[in-house]
């Protein structure tokens, strides 16, 4: 990596994957979701759903989220409910939000605690914002308690927002009273090639590069090979980098990101690609072809 980036003039990894404020893009379909996420919040509605794909940046959008909704008043917190065991989530939740000593010293149990913030908040007229990402991935107590914060009907839980991502595989598994109280289902799709473009741009000159490092081809062609999804875009873009890095081009073309998605992307994903599908001038099952070792 340190070729790389001294061949790029880079400070750092562009393209690291990281969920830091920083490194946040919000392309058309993330700032649609914040938008109507602002909405929810004004409006006082209850429960929002964020619908999206694996790679569709559904985690990086939560915490984004956080940070939006805590501008606009609301004492916001996230929570991943990815591998939690039944009865982890409710102290997990309890941990994120800013209690007081005296108030996590109660010798309550976790849930009146949880209660008891709502309606300290409510008093004060301050919005609860609550975000859970992988909604899907839920332990059974978890699902019941999110509708249980979302339906229930006492003043005390008037002024929270309840918000959770969810894919559209793992929707069915949510149950069917908490889907039905979603007051919006946001779509989060796939980047076109302008948000592609602006994506790999804004990248680059976060870290001192410069902004046409891809041509126009190349843009066009990674999101073709992408199929305008973010994790994959991010991807392919390192990759690319260190193929051209390799070959010391000034400049990253199409040859090049098709090349570095052929040699260097996982098999699986070179057999299913968009190209393949979408562009009859590639072959139906083409073949990796090794057309040098770039790694030396």
């Amino acid at each position: 990596m340190a070729m790389v980036r001294e061949h790029w003039n880079l400070s750092a990894p562009p393209f690291d994957g990281s969920l830091e404020p920083a490194t946040f893009y919000s392309g058309g379909p993330q700032e649609e979701a914040l938008a109507r996420l602002e909405w929810l919040t004004l409006e006082r509605q209850r429960f929002g759903l964020v619908v999206g794909a694996e790679g569709c940046g559904k985690s990086h959008l939560a915490a984004m989220a956080v940070r939006r909704l805590g501008g606009l008043g609301a004492e916001a917190v996230m929570l991943s409910l990815r591998g939690l065991a039944v009865g982890d989530w409710l102290e997990l939740l309890l941990d994120r939000l800013p209690l007081d000593r005296l108030s996590r010293a109660e010798p309550l149990r976790s849930w009146p605690k949880l209660e008891n913030r709502l309606r300290e908040n409510t008093l004060m007229e301050r919005t609860t914002a609550i975000v859970f990402d992988d909604l899907d991935s839920a332990p059974s107590d978890a699902s019941e308690g999110i509708t249980r914060l979302v339906g229930a009907a006492e003043p005390r839980y008037s002024r929270t927002v309840v918000v959770a991502t969810v894919t559209p595989q793992g929707l069915a598994s949510v149950p069917l009273g908490l889907r039905q109280r979603a007051a919006v289902r946001i779509e989060l799709s796939p980047w076109n090639v302008d948000d592609v473009g602006a994506f790999l741009a804004s990248s680059l000159h976060r870290v001192g590069g410069v902004e046409n490092i891809f041509s126009t081809d190349a843009i066009a062609t990674l999101t073709r090979f992408t199929a305008g999804v973010p994790r994959v875009v991010s991807q392919l873009a390192q990759l690319s980098l260190i193929a051209a890095a390799g070959d010391q081009l000034p400049q990253i073309d199409a040859v090049t990101v098709e090349r570095a998605w052929r040699e260097l992307a996982p098999s699986g994903a070179v057999e299913t690609s968009p190209a393949e599908t979408e562009d009859e001038t590639l072959p139906v099952n083409p073949r990796v072809r090794v057309v040098r070792r770039l790694w030396g």
